[in-house]
């Protein structure tokens, strides 16, 4: 049965046009409610979308990279203790997601089933599970990567699920989503040519979608008054740069759609990472959101894609 969040009795213009989106993709059939803001299932004509996106993708990484970069695929949960050393729980608390499981003998077992039955919360008889979901699609890998990598650094093609708690009637925003990364860990220098080098190639990508998009100096949503600093010094030191959309016209800077970053030396010092003289290795990755390229392809071409122009049913393979 679908269900659609009903709209407030008072709404701004961009919060009627997020809602009037989400509402078109749902009566589409392109996504399916369930009944919680921001997560989806997809049908099979957005999956297609998808997937031809993502061939676009790997084509651009083959022209970049020829061969030199190792395809690796993770599941979409990993240890806590990676997660520990990504830092993530102290810049997002508010995005993360922890796993919990049962672990008790019988009578813990008929305590929950009774609280079950009273209608009571029953998920204080959980405890962790030690592992963590995924927030961003290249954090797994760095712990495979501790030690030395080899002089030429390490060029990794990453793809898979991510999460992240921001429920939202925008459907740009889901709390469930997919990002296909091109990651970077070596010398510093190389680290902050891989990141640039992809801003030009990510336009590239959404230029033969014939979508506009711009690159903007951007800064992650650090949680707290510590994040404030954080956001400042990443934008100061032009560390991230996204690739915009406008999905809602002038209401509001756009959707980026693409995001290129440097990470300095985060993820060499915090995994033990370090290049083939010793030193500390530099890490910078490209990541391009699925999802929200295929929501602004349906925005800017039209909820059917038989009417979309024949160079992007081409380029996309449908």
């Amino acid at each position: 049965m679908t269900v659609i969040t009903e709209a407030p009795i008072t709404e701004t213009p961009l919060q009627q046009a997020r809602r009037e989106f989400r509402d078109e993709l749902v009566e589409a059939g392109l996504l399916i409610p369930t009944g919680i803001d921001g997560l989806y299932g997809r049908a099979g004509a957005f999956e297609a979308i998808i997937d031809g996106i993502d061939h676009a993708v790997r084509r651009a990484g083959a022209t970049a990279h020829g061969t030199d970069a190792q395809v690796v695929r993770f599941p979409p949960v990993y240890p806590r203790e990676s997660f520990e050393k990504t830092d993530y729980i102290a810049s997002f608390p508010n995005l993360t997601g922890a796993i919990s499981t049962f672990t008790g003998d019988n009578p813990a077992h008929r305590a929950l089933l009774t609280d079950r039955a009273a209608g009571l919360p029953w998920d204080g008889h959980l405890a962790a599970a030690g592992t963590m979901l995924v927030s961003a699609a290249c954090h797994p890998t760095y712990a495979s990567l501790t030690g030395t990598v080899p002089d030429t650094g390490v060029l990794r093609d990453v793809y898979g699920y991510c999460f992240r708690h921001e429920p939202a009637i925008d459907p740009a925003r889901m709390q469930a989503f997919r990002m296909h990364e091109f990651v970077f860990v070596g010398r510093p220098e190389a680290a902050a040519a891989h990141r640039d080098a992809w801003v030009p190639r990510g336009l590239q990508v959404l230029a033969d979608l014939q979508l506009a998009a711009t690159d903007v100096p951007a800064n992650d949503p650090f949680f707290g008054r510590a994040g404030r600093i954080l956001a400042v010094n990443q934008r100061d030191e032009n560390l991230k740069t996204e690739l915009v959309v406008r999905l809602y016209g002038d209401l509001d800077d756009g959707t980026a759609v693409v995001s290129s970053n440097c990470h300095q030396d985060h993820f060499g010092e915090n995994f033990g990472i370090h290049t083939a003289d010793g030193a500390v290795a530099h890490s910078a990755c490209v990541g391009f959101g699925m999802e929200r390229i295929a929501l602004a392809l349906l925005r800017t071409h039209g909820i059917g894609t038989g009417g979309w122009p024949t160079a992007i049913r081409a380029t996309l393979g449908l």
